[in-house]
């Protein structure tokens, strides 16, 4: 585990630039290749995820590295979701009944640019890009590239590989195809795609609608959301089937249709997106899906990390601080100073594997919740409640969107588990009448109640739910 070992690292986006930073700061010796061009040069693909969430766990990543300040200057804080309606009412839904827990609005471009910037300032780091990697043979620990410029290939060989080339990986197609070993992976798709639009900021450079939340128009089998800008616009992501209902990607195919689609359900929306239908006819329609595999590594030789090893679905916005957190995670294992990569690599997997497969799962029960449950009266009495609990008893209860995305301290895993017997136990009790619906959220006595009766049917569900071997 000599610190002088060269670790190559596949793919620059955020968690390789993150990974290649945190390897340079302890002295690795790091080359990044790279399939794109250097995103600092040129702007970012059109329909590409423009903005993310940033929360806790991905803050704590950039606590690791000392770049806290800098990334919270590319944010914009979003306190809960803006719902609309389709008669253009809203309605805001904190994130947490503590005011200082909130979520982070911010660029892709820069985040990514920035991580490369820090990166690059080790002597021992280079960042290679137009380098298009074809395969790795895990035996050798040596893989493949093609320069997209010159079309030359090429070999690489280090003392491991580690690959963040994200949901196509060419080390886990390599794992797959060359079936030198037990390999498991599936690759899940949503029945629903996603293309981005946008909200223009006005010619003041303002913003048209609230900034400081993320906005959802639920529909029961759609959706869209937005996401500030720093500029004043909101990137704005429609979620629709490919092929049932209505209205679906496959029948939107002129701007009639779109725009008749859009006064019908989006109609607060459409007033904002003067540009909608340019928008809707330039950008690409892209899937949805999950990729879950084991194991992520061969023997100390390569590394799968980040969305090459577990890609979700966007609606916990948990992907990127996901990938951020196997960093942290991984550089915690290195810490222990184990005597071989494998025993590194194997540590590894066995520490985050469960929270991953957690936080796939949670990303798509999330899917369900933001386009339709948030919309409905029982889902609302539950949040005003939890809200509740959360603003006068802030060290005793944490709901579970709280427990996934403000308490990094705990894993993924526990946080699904927790968190929806708590939900079980809330919804539960609304339903039978245990817990009035006529809350008084001002009313301590009855605030107190409400929270020993949760915890006591929350205790009963995860009892039983380990009996049954669900946990």
């Amino acid at each position: 585990m000599n610190k002088k070992q060269n670790i190559l690292i596949i793919g620059a986006g955020l968690c390789g630039s993150l990974l290649a930073l945190r390897l340079g700061q302890r002295g690795y010796n790091v080359n990044v290749y790279e399939m794109r061009t250097d995103l600092r040069k040129t702007d970012i693909s059109a329909g590409r995820s423009i903005n993310l969430s940033l929360s806790d766990r991905g803050i704590k990543a950039m606590k690791m590295v000392g770049l806290e300040d800098k990334v919270k200057a590319l944010c914009i804080p979003m306190n809960g979701r803006m719902l609309h309606d389709r008669e253009g009412n809203t309605f805001l839904s904190n994130y947490s009944g503590r005011d200082y827990e909130y979520i982070n609005s911010i660029s892709r471009g820069e985040l990514n640019a920035l991580l490369l910037d820090e990166a690059e300032k080790h002597e021992n780091v280079t960042i290679h890009f137009n380098k298009k990697c074809t395969a790795v043979n895990f035996e050798k620990t040596t893989a493949s590239f093609q320069d997209y410029i010159t079309k030359d290939e090429f070999i690489e060989d280090a003392d491991c590989i580690i690959a963040t080339d994200g949901a196509g990986s060419a080390l886990r197609r390599s794992y797959f195809l060359e079936r030198k070993f037990l390999f498991s992976f599936s690759q899940n798709y949503l029945t629903h795609g996603y293309k981005e639009l946008s909200i223009l900021p006005t010619e003041t450079g303002d913003y048209k609608t609230y900034k400081n939340a993320l906005h959802i128009w639920p529909r029961g089998d759609f959706m869209i959301i937005a996401l500030p800008n720093l500029d004043g616009s909101f990137t704005v992501t429609l979620f629709l089937s490919y092929a049932k209902g209505e209205y679906n990607f496959n029948n939107l195919t002129t701007p009639e249709i779109v725009t008749e689609f859009f006064q019908k359900e989006f109609p607060d929306a459409l007033a904002l997106m003067p540009n909608l239908v340019e928008d809707f006819f330039e950008n690409p329609t892209a899937p949805l899906g999950t990729v879950k595999c084991s194991p992520w590594h061969y023997k100390g030789n390569t590394l799968l990390m980040g969305d090459s090893a577990h890609a979700i679905v966007p609606f916990y916005g948990q992907g990127m601080n996901a990938s951020f957190e196997d960093v942290v995670e991984f550089d915690n294992v290195l810490e222990q100073n184990l005597d071989s990569w494998e025993a590194t690599f194997e540590a590894y997997e066995k520490n985050r594997k469960k929270d991953t497969d957690a936080i796939a799962d949670l990303a798509v029960d999330n899917f369900h919740e933001m386009k339709s449950h948030v919309g409905q009266a029982i889902f609302q009495e539950k949040r005003k409640i939890e809200m509740a609990l959360e603003k006068e008893f802030p060290k005793d209860y944490s709901s579970k969107y709280s427990l996934v995305t403000f308490n990094e301290q705990i894993g993924y895993r526990e946080a699904m588990l927790r968190g929806r017997a708590q939900d079980k136990a809330i919804l539960n009790m609304l339903k039978n009448g245990d817990i009035s619906t006529a809350l008084d959220v001002t009313n301590k006595t009855e605030l107190k109640d409400i929270l020993n009766k949760v915890k006591k049917e929350t205790t009963s569900i995860l009892e039983d739910d380990k009996i049954l071997g669900l946990t």
